[in-house]
Order: structure tokens, then sequence, then C-alpha cells
């Protein structure tokens, strides 16, 4: 049995961890509290131990489908929690093409966090196999382009995003924020050149950037890394993610390589032997060791600031 340690409100599902009319964190009745859990994805618990750490059950499986987030870089820590109530799926369609059914997650997150759900939506991506060779593309002949148009979501508390004339555009819906979208499991980016296009529409400021995500989970901002811009600052810089937080790899450095204003960049991380290189329009601008990414990761894209960032052309050659 757990308890509010606010209004004493006693609960006896043990799968319940926040209370229902306040918000607290429960407390196990006659014994330590548990450790205060920060969310800003499905909880880390896994009840069931032969599921994946998930909520349950493990509906990844039943669809394919892409992941959103919108968030604020935990810069100080605050007190005060709110509730977010996240939708995640309706049902499951034992046969033919498609999915769809209603569950309701209660998620407790402090104030400085706006927490995203997973939302199911059409196949994100086609592949085309198709031999090429350039002197970007290091030999690697096997190309596979991921179509932006079932990126879309609608309704999101989140993110803006629409698609037209074959770019997508997305931005988080406050300043301060970042709003990130990733591809389904079967595009991966280990092993792999990962390229994409895109342009800040408005020439706007931001503090945070806007840009290519490689070696992600497919549960975005879990564990991954962004490799970002600021055309206007001509300026990149390159961070990673965990759960609650994003600490950087790479500081904002100027780069003489991206072209200013609302022009298109060319953003590139190439990975061979877990050494990543990175690409602004085909010049070099520095490497990592892949020692944060996620194994079989994926690619997405990244806005930040409430910057109306336009992207297009994502690419994997292997």
């Amino acid at each position: 049995m757990k308890i509010c340690p606010s209004c004493r409100k006693t609960y006896h599902d043990d799968g319940l961890n926040f209370c229902l009319d306040d918000g607290s964190v429960l407390t196990v009745a006659a014994a330590e509290a548990p450790p205060t859990v920060m969310m800003q994805a499905p909880p880390p618990t896994n009840p069931n131990p032969g599921m994946p750490q998930q909520h349950q059950p493990q509906i990844q499986t039943s669809w394919d489908k892409q992941e959103q987030y919108s968030m604020q870089p935990p810069k100080k820590k605050s007190k005060t929690w709110l509730w977010v109530v996240g939708i995640v799926g309706l049902g499951l369609l034992l046969c033919g093409g498609g999915v769809v059914g209603l569950g309701v997650l209660l998620y407790n997150v402090p104030t400085d966090v706006t927490n995203g759900t997973a939302t199911p939506t059409p196949p994100v991506g086609t592949r085309t196999p198709t031999p090429t060779s350039s002197p970007t593309n290091d030999g690697r002949t096997k190309l596979e382009t991921i179509d932006f148009e079932g990126w879309v979501q609608e309704n999101s508390a989140y993110g803006n995003t629409a698609y037209n004339g074959g770019e997508l555009i997305m931005s988080a819906k406050k300043k301060g924020y970042y709003y990130v979208l990733v591809a389904q499991r079967d595009f991966q980016t280990e092993s792999a050149n990962t390229r994409l296009t895109v342009r800040n529409m408005d020439n706007a400021d931001s503090s945070m950037g806007y840009g290519l995500v490689f070696h992600s989970n497919p549960m975005p901002l879990q564990q991954g890394y962004a490799f970002l811009i600021d055309a206007k600052k001509k300026r990149y810089r390159i961070v990673r993610h965990v759960p609650q937080d994003e600490p950087v790899i790479v500081k904002w450095t100027n780069s003489s390589a991206i072209k200013d204003g609302t022009q298109e960049n060319v953003l590139e991380a190439r990975d061979k032997d877990g050494n990543v290189d990175l690409y602004i329009n085909d010049e070099k601008v520095t490497s990592i060791r892949n020692t944060y990414g996620y194994k079989n990761g994926v690619p997405g894209v990244y806005s930040g600031d409430g910057v109306r960032a336009a992207f297009s052309k994502l690419e994997i050659r292997k």
C-alpha cells in the first residue's frame, strides 16, 4: 500500500507512483519511501519481468510509429510538480494493416520539463536501395531515403509540424524548448552516412539550434546525439540525450562552412568503426567517438527555441 505524504490519501495499487489529487510522490506505507523518479518518458519500472522496460504492453512491436517529445533543458531544478496526461495509442488490430487504440498514462515531471508522449502514426519512411557513388559517401552505395510526409503530428501539445513541398516544417511551441521526432527502428545509423538538409525559414535566433539526430533510441531523448546549427550566427554544436538532460559534447563553435540566413545547409554524420565525422555542406568540421549512442539507433530531426526549421532529404548510405 502507498500513501500521499501531503493529503495522506492511501492507494492499494503498487504501480501508482503519484497522488491523483495533488501530484505528490507517493510513499510506501510503514516503510522507507522509494527514490523520486523524474519522468519525461514512460516510467522506467518494469512490472512484468518478461517484457521490455516501457509502458506495458510493448506497443511498439504492434505498429510502425514515430515518437515525439518537446522539452526544455533543465537549466535549473524546480520543486514544483505538474501533471502531464499523454495519449499513447488506441487498440490493436489483429489482422490487416493498422492499429488504433487509446490509453492514458499520468506522469509527474518538474515544471521546467514538458513531457511528450508516443503517438501512433503511419509508417515514417520508404526504403529506396539505389546504387550511387560520389566523393561524399565513402564508397557506401546502398541508399535509404526517409519520406517526411508521414511525420506530421496532428494536434500535438508540444510542437508544430506541417509538410509542404517536400519539406517537414517543425518547431517547438515555446521558446526555450526543443522538439524532436525520430524514425522507426528499421532505419539504423550505425556504420552509415546519415545526411539531412535543413534551413531556418525565418532567419530567427536560436540558442539551442536545429538539425540532425543520429544513433538515437527510437524512444527519443533517452539516448543518442544531435548535430545542431544556428545559421544566423554561423555556428554548430553537438549534444547527447539522457532522460531529462542534454549534455554538451561540442560547445557552440563558429564555422565558415555554414550558409547563413534562410539558405539550406546539409548536415552529415559518417560513422565508421565507432568514430563519427561530422560534415556541414560536405566540409568536415569535427569528429567524436560514439561512446553514448544507442545500439542500432535511428535518425531524426530536432528544432529548438520555437524556430521554424524546414527539413528535407533525410538519407542513410551503407
